[in-house]
């Protein structure tokens, strides 16, 4: 279920470029624009986060292998289990692809 209060015509349009975006260096190019590093590297970070959360990794293995603190560990889990599906969503379809 995704939340109302994000939802308008800017975020969708965020959307719309997001998925007009062709390989990873296009990727790169349009980040690098749109975010400053430690914006992509804390987007990075949690499904980072996210995807060892789901292996059953320990926080503090994490932390040592991610450099995430406890709290964004936390927040990260809160959201996989009470979310929008959207990290289940996304890891599903990487790992589907052998990644």
């Amino acid at each position: 279920m995704v939340s109302d209060k994000l939802r308008d015509p800017q975020v969708d349009d965020l959307f719309r470029a997001i998925l007009a975006l062709e390989d990873i260096d296009e990727c790169y190019r349009f980040f690098e624009d749109l975010c400053t590093t430690a914006e992509i590297k804390a987007m990075a970070q949690r499904l980072a986060v996210a995807r060892l959360l789901r292996r059953g990794v320990t926080y503090t293995a994490i932390a040592e292998a991610t450099g995430a603190s406890t709290a964004t560990i936390s927040r990260v889990k809160r959201f996989l289990n009470y979310g929008a599906d959207g990290y289940k969503l996304i890891l599903e379809r990487l790992e589907g692809n052998g990644k």
